[in-house]
């Protein structure tokens, strides 16, 4: 009886070796297949807690890196544009002033009228500039739709909104992506005896001035003159906030980077296996399984010996 239950037991004990073994080979040619040390989180609890939470942070960092591409492209776009309504201003000036002069005839002023014209048909156009997705970057929070419409007459009326709209690119940090018309072209003040002081919209200026050289009336030629001063430092204020935020931006990315670099690094560090290592132990499990094979080997043949003999 003492040598079944001794037999018995050794048989047993045997069999959870192999298992233990051969389950020790398992998470190896797992670990090996993947690159990985752990291959589910009941390996290691902690480490796979550790590991969600450095993978969260590089989702984190990844979305705030998308964010900052299509506003960098967005703000872009409305660099682009302020710059050229700026160049199409100065022209503007230009030929205002020689419109001023006392040795242009009243023909060439109707002549210079059509030139400004077609200048402010072209602002028009930059005013409702589109981005990438189509939306209208001057048109606040309705930039489903142009910001600017204008009519037979030549009223340019302005469509969109005061709105601007933020947007996270770090856990603390946001960015104004874009810019509605009416901080980019701005109204002027105008003082008249008769009216006092009113304000009047950025293209009702234009057309103003535009009026005043086709009439040849050289005092409101003048004021035009003033106003575009104000006009352009409008556009230029709006261009300096633009490339502020482009900076920014540039500068967010750039750390973003770096961060998710570190982490990638620390997310290695933590989850990748030590090949050497993990060949080194899955070639001891194997000697350790043939060794527990062999010995099991025995048992069952001395037990089968025994019972025939027995």
């Amino acid at each position: 009886m003492g040598m079944t239950i001794s037999t018995s037991n050794f048989y047993q004990t045997t069999t959870n070796q192999l298992d233990t073994v051969q389950g020790n080979l398992t998470k190896i040619e797992g670990q090996l297949s993947s690159g990985t040390q752990n291959t589910q989180p009941s390996d290691d609890p902690n480490k796979a807690a550790l590991i969600l939470n450095i993978q969260t942070n590089i989702a984190r960092q990844t979305g705030y890196q998308s964010t900052i591409t299509t506003v960098s492209s967005r703000l872009q776009t409305q660099d682009t544009a302020l710059q050229n309504v700026s160049t199409l201003l100065s022209q503007f000036n230009q030929l205002a002033v020689q419109a001023a002069s006392a040795t242009v005839s009243p023909s060439d002023r109707q002549t210079i009228a059509q030139q400004m014209t077609q200048l402010k048909a072209q602002i028009v156009s930059d005013a409702n500039t589109q981005d990438g997705t189509g939306n209208y970057v001057f048109a606040g929070g309705r930039s489903n739709q142009p910001a600017y419409t204008s009519d037979a007459n030549g009223n340019v009326t302005y469509q969109g909104d005061q709105n601007t709209m933020q947007v996270s690119v770090g856990d603390s940090l946001k960015i104004t992506m874009n810019t509605p018309g009416t901080t980019a072209f701005t109204n002027v003040v105008r003082t008249d005896p008769k009216t006092g002081t009113t304000g009047v919209s950025f293209f009702q200026s234009l057309n103003d001035l535009i009026g005043a050289v086709s009439n040849s009336d050289t005092t409101n030629i003048q004021r035009g003159i003033g106003e575009l001063s104000t006009l352009s430092q409008g556009v230029n204020n709006a261009l300096a906030n633009v490339g502020s935020n482009e900076s920014l931006a540039t500068n967010q990315a750039s750390v973003l980077n770096e961060a998710t670099l570190r982490l990638n690094t620390t997310l290695s560090t933590v989850q990748d296996l030590n090949y050497t290592q993990a060949i080194t132990k899955m070639n001891q499990d194997q000697l350790a399984l043939q060794a527990a094979q062999s010995a099991f080997a025995q048992i069952t043949k001395n037990s089968l010996f025994n019972y025939i003999n027995g």
